[in-house]
């Protein structure tokens, strides 16, 4: 498992109950057993690729877990449908539960970043029974709204998530193809608000740096944007689906839950972090210094070796599968 070499993972695509088509990365560990050996499920997030996770796939493998990394509906080798409705996270949760039926894991560990950390409390949400614990990086957890809140209404608030109000509109997909090799390096090496993840340029350096990398995103968005920009178009179906299920706003009481978050990282305040803990009885956050938002790249061996530790001590000694 070389991160320089995406050929070198175990790469499968299959059919799921669900009627869509995943591509996914399977690596199962030395002296695999399914019945004590711990799942972890990653779920990237906007715009990455099952291959942000590359850093950590090989050394949580060889730490004795199975990882599985799709890419998400809409991105890579995965199906892109054209109907935004389908990228709700109630329907991509019901695509992640299908993939691990597909799989036989009954439970895993679900980590995510970024919109794959939104995902993932979701997944928690609409099937709770399927996680052993919840590990989530740079976007902490919000409860299910009890009414529709418009997205220009959502930017006025908050004023770092204006983006979100461009990435929504339609036209945004056709600017963005048309200008995509300026896009993805501006977007990896820069917040959208004024702070600087790292020294300008320097997270370009870091994540897209290497001529093969940047090559292998480039080659994995040649379908286009009209998928990854379909998450953003959501929020008023998102709302409808949470309301329709009585979604509680309060995790599993005995899940536990690790949150990493960068202090550099314009997207993630601490008002949010606090709030959390008011629906997570088991939350344990841990802030990296003068760290951004890329957290799996720029503080590559921190995320790594923290999730080990942390899995050793909460999640791996109470695994009942």
């Amino acid at each position: 498992m070389d991160p320089q070499n995406p050929a070198s993972f175990n790469h499968r695509t299959e059919l799921l109950s669900t009627g869509h088509t995943y591509h996914f990365v399977d690596q199962i560990p030395a002296n695999y057993d399914p019945q004590t050996t711990p799942t972890l499920l990653c779920i990237h997030g906007f715009p990455d690729l099952w291959y942000g996770w590359r850093h950590q796939i090989g050394p949580w493998c060889r730490g004795g877990n199975r990882i599985i990394v799709p890419d998400m509906l809409g991105y890579g080798s995965t199906d892109m449908p054209l109907d935004f409705k389908e990228y709700s996270t109630k329907r991509l949760a019901n695509d992640l539960a299908a993939l691990l039926d597909l799989l036989s894991v009954q439970k895993a560990v679900i980590i995510g970043h970024d919109w794959g950390s939104f995902t993932a409390t979701r997944f928690s949400l609409f099937h709770p029974h399927r996680l052993l614990g919840l590990i989530i990086l740079s976007i902490p957890y919000t409860p299910p709204a009890p009414m529709y809140i418009p997205l220009e209404e959502v930017s006025r608030r908050a004023n770092n998530l204006g983006y979100q109000v461009y990435f929504a509109d339609e036209s945004s997909t056709r600017e963005i193809e048309n200008n995509f090799t300026v896009f993805l390096p501006l977007l990896f090496s820069k917040p959208n608000s004024g702070h600087r993840f790292t020294k300008e340029g320097e997270l370009r350096k870091i994540i897209l740096g290497e001529t093969e990398e940047l090559r292998y995103y480039y080659s994995q968005f040649k379908r286009g944007m009209q998928g990854p920009l379909s998450y953003y178009r959501t929020s008023k179906v998102r709302q409808e689906e949470e309301q329709a299920e009585n979604l509680s706003s309060n995790l599993r009481t005995d899940l536990p839950v690790l949150f990493l978050w960068g202090t550099a990282d314009p997207t993630c305040t601490q008002p949010l972090i606090q709030k959390s803990y008011k629906f997570i009885p088991r939350l344990w956050d841990i802030a990296l210094e003068e760290r951004g938002h890329w957290l799996m790249i720029e503080a590559k061996d921190d995320v790594t070796q923290t999730v080990l530790k942390w899995l050793d001590e909460m999640v791996i000694p109470k695994v009942k599968l």
